[in-house]
């Protein structure tokens, strides 16, 4: 399993499986080849959607980007 945090304040926002981080990596920008800190905000979610994302990476997603509307993501295996 890969563990994401919220890159901000180091909080564990839960774990994703190897398929849910590989949809994520397809469709995020990576500033290095060996980056694992990620930016979304709200439009990124609706984006995931329509590329058929994962309902359950979806909903933890949205419940991590709680009532902002943007954060910053790492994640660690």
């Amino acid at each position: 399993m890969v563990q994401l945090f919220d890159a901000a304040n180091g909080a564990s926002l839960g774990s994703i499986s190897e398929e849910q981080l590989r949809f994520m990596l397809d469709q995020l920008e990576e500033e290095a080849a060996d980056d694992q800190d990620y930016y979304i905000n709200r439009a990124t979610l609706d984006y995931f959607a329509e590329q058929g994302a994962d309902p359950t990476l979806l909903e933890l997603l949205r419940k991590a980007l709680g009532e902002r509307e943007e954060m910053d993501l790492r994640w660690s295996r």
